[in-house]
This record gives structure tokens, C-alpha cells and sequence, in this order.
């Protein structure tokens, strides 16, 4: 691995072994027995967004790991508006071991990437979230003891966030299905791609309009907000063609006796998940939080170690 922009650059088998990575990390690491894998090691966080799990995760991950992270914060960097995106990745390059950007546009990700001479971790796109989508998978896989075979459901928005997760989910044998509004669905041709990964696979990628359709036999219900950052001005127009889509205790008594319910979080308690499932029993959503954690040490110690 040189970078690790979108899971669609890595075969399942990349996929699988950073999982196992990050199992056999996250498991050293409960013992109190991880190694300090990155000693020495530092990593550039450049963050045109705000975050939470993001931010801390990877700050934390580089100190267990050995090594530290330095936060570049949007009004210190500014890409392509102080100073190019190709000039930040050769500077940055020249100090540090690897890049973690969180950015707006895919394209400063890529651009970044070009000219770099360390790797770099696309903390988040518009196109997509892959340190999300593995700590997912990480997820699914930790619960349900495979991603292959899974019902994974996705109901909401056709964002970032769904387009990872049906890539993973392609990718490694899941039975994907999407329930969006019909404005608001999945792109055409990011479902052809995924259907060419699942046919490979033995998996399946299937979009229904009824969310409660879509939920019948599911293992795994995923969710996230209505509206993304930078979309604040849709949010009422979101709500009303969203407003079906809620997933909530009538929803979740639809899927399978023991479907786990997830969100990348930030939450919108009340919109698109209420209180009473995400913390219900079904829910795993801080599991997945804290999975952000051990998911991308496994990426730092591919990339870099």
C-alpha cells in the first residue's frame, strides 16, 4: 500500500488483512501488550473540516503506536487558497512520515497524493470515507463474525458515507441494499462498480425505495444525518423527503432478531435515529466510534511501519 484514499484502490485481500491487523492491534492493545509499531514516526493531520472521532482517533492512534501526530488546523493550511495543494504535499513530505487530510473536494486528496512523496490517509471527501468504511467493516465483522454473507442495509442519503459502505460491502461478499428517496440515491455509476465487485465476490447490490422493505431479514441497518456539512441550507427540504426514513424501535423490529444498528455519528437524535435505538440494544454505534481508533491504527502501521 502507497496511500489510502478510497477501499475501490485495495482488492478484498488488502481489505481483509488490514482487518486482521486491526484485530490483532485492537487486541494487544486491551491487554496492555502493543508494540510502539511507530516509534518515531509523525504524522501531518491537515483538516479543512472539524472533527471529533477524526481528529482524536488519529492523534491517539499515533501516541499508542509510538509516535505523534501534528494538527494542522483550516485557517493554518487554507489548501489551494495560501498555497497550493501540490506545494503543501512537497513541504509537508520534507518533515513528516505520512498525511492525513480531511477535506471538502476529493480532488485535493488526490492532488495531494500526486505530489507526495509519504503517504496519504483521506480522513474524508466528498466522494468518500474509507477510515469510516473500514472501522464499519471492522465492526460487522467483530459483531457478526463476517462481513461475507451479511444483509447490510443503508438507509438515508446516497453520501460518501453509503457509497464506502457499499463498496466494502461489495467487495467483500455482502448483500448490500440501499433505501434512499428517489433524489437522493445512490449514483448510477458508483452502483455499476459496485455490482461489478459484488459479482466477483458473491454478493449482491440491490436499491429499494421503501425503507421498510429494505430492512426485512437485514443483519446489519446503517444510518447518518440528513444533511452533511455544508448542505445546512437543504436541511428543511432534507427532513421533509426524509422523514420516512427515520430508523427508530418500529423499523428495527423488521430485520433480522439480532441486526445491529449503526451510524458513523455525529447523530441527529430525533431525525434519521431516535434515542430509544441508539441506545437500544440493537445499537453499535460506540463500538464503531471506538473502532475509528484501532481500524486506522492498522492503516498507520501499513502506510508507515
Amino acid at each position: 500500500m502507497q496511500h489510502f484514499l478510497s477501499l475501490t484502490e485495495h482488492s478484498a485481500q488488502d481489505i481483509l488483512h488490514l482487518l486482521d491487523l486491526a484485530l490483532t492491534i485492537k487486541q494487544d492493545f486491551k491487554m496492555g501488550s502493543g508494540k510502539p509499531l511507530l516509534q518515531g514516526k509523525t504524522l501531518a493531520m491537515v483538516f479543512q473540516k472539524p472533527s471529533l472521532r477524526t481528529r482524536v482517533s488519529f492523534d491517539m492512534a499515533m501516541i499508542q503506536l509510538g509516535g505523534q501526530a501534528l494538527y494542522l488546523s483550516p485557517q493554518e493550511i487554507q489548501l489551494g487558497k495560501r498555497e497550493s495543494v501540490a506545494d503543501v504535499s512537497r513541504v509537508l513530505s520534507r518533515y513528516v512520515d505520512g498525511i492525513m487530510a480531511r477535506v471538502f473536494a476529493h480532488d485535493d486528496i488526490l492532488e495531494l497524493a500526486k505530489y507526495a512523496s509519504v503517504p496519504v490517509i483521506n480522513g474524508l471527501s466528498d466522494l468518500n470515507h474509507p477510515c469510516q468504511g473500514l472501522a464499519d467493516l471492522l465492526t460487522i465483522v467483530e459483531h457478526n463474525g463476517s462481513v461475507q454473507g451479511q444483509r447490510i442495509v443503508f438507509i438515508g442519503d446516497g453520501n460518501n458515507v453509503a457509497r464506502t459502505l457499499m463498496f466494502g460491502a461489495a467487495l467483500l461478499g455482502a448483500d448490500f441494499v440501499a433505501a434512499s428517496p428517489e433524489a437522493y440515491v445512490l449514483a448510477d455509476n458508483d452502483i455499476k462498480l459496485a455490482r461489478q465487485y459484488a459479482e466477483s465476490s458473491g454478493g449482491k447490490v440491490t436499491l429499494i425505495g421503501d425503507p421498510m422493505k429494505a430492512v426485512k431479514g437485514a443483519n446489519v441497518i446503517y444510518t447518518d444525518t440528513w444533511t452533511s456539512m455544508g448542505q445546512e441550507m437543504e436541511a428543511e427540504e432534507r427532513r421533509k423527503s426524509f422523514a420516512r426514513y427515520q430508523v427508530n424501535e418500529s423499523l428495527v423490529s423488521l430485520s433480522a432478531k439480532d441486526c445491529i444498528v449503526m451510524h458513523c455519528l455525529p447523530a441527529h437524535r430525533g431525525e434519521e435515529l431516535t434515542d430509544q435505538v441508539a441506545d437500544g440494544p440493537n445499537s453499535v454505534i460506540f463500538d464503531q466510534a471506538e473502532n475509528r481508533l484501532h481500524a486506522q491504527k492498522a492503516i498507520l502501521v501499513a502506510l508507515m511501519g
